[in-house]
């Protein structure tokens, strides 16, 4: 699973503010990966449809895997 970050673009301010993740669940790379991982992020941060077209995503995170923390009650002794 891999955490990729979503920004609002402000392009008066030339800024990203990020507002958040999605989850990439996917374990192999297909063809519309990064379309379908912007088409959630703007279902779950967009206010309305105006809005849709200033949230991204950060596609060099999406290439990132992050590994789960092992937990104190897993280390054997």
């Amino acid at each position: 699973m891999r955490a990729v970050p979503v920004y609002r673009v402000d392009h008066g301010r030339k800024t990203k503010d990020t507002i958040g993740v999605v989850f990439e669940m996917r374990k192999t790379d297909r063809a519309n990966n990064y379309n379908d991982l912007l088409r959630l992020a703007r279902r779950l941060f967009a206010v309305d449809t105006a809005d849709a077209g200033y949230i991204v995503i950060d596609v060099s995170h999406a290439r990132r895997a992050i590994l789960p923390e092992r937990a104190r009650d897993c280390f054997v002794e």
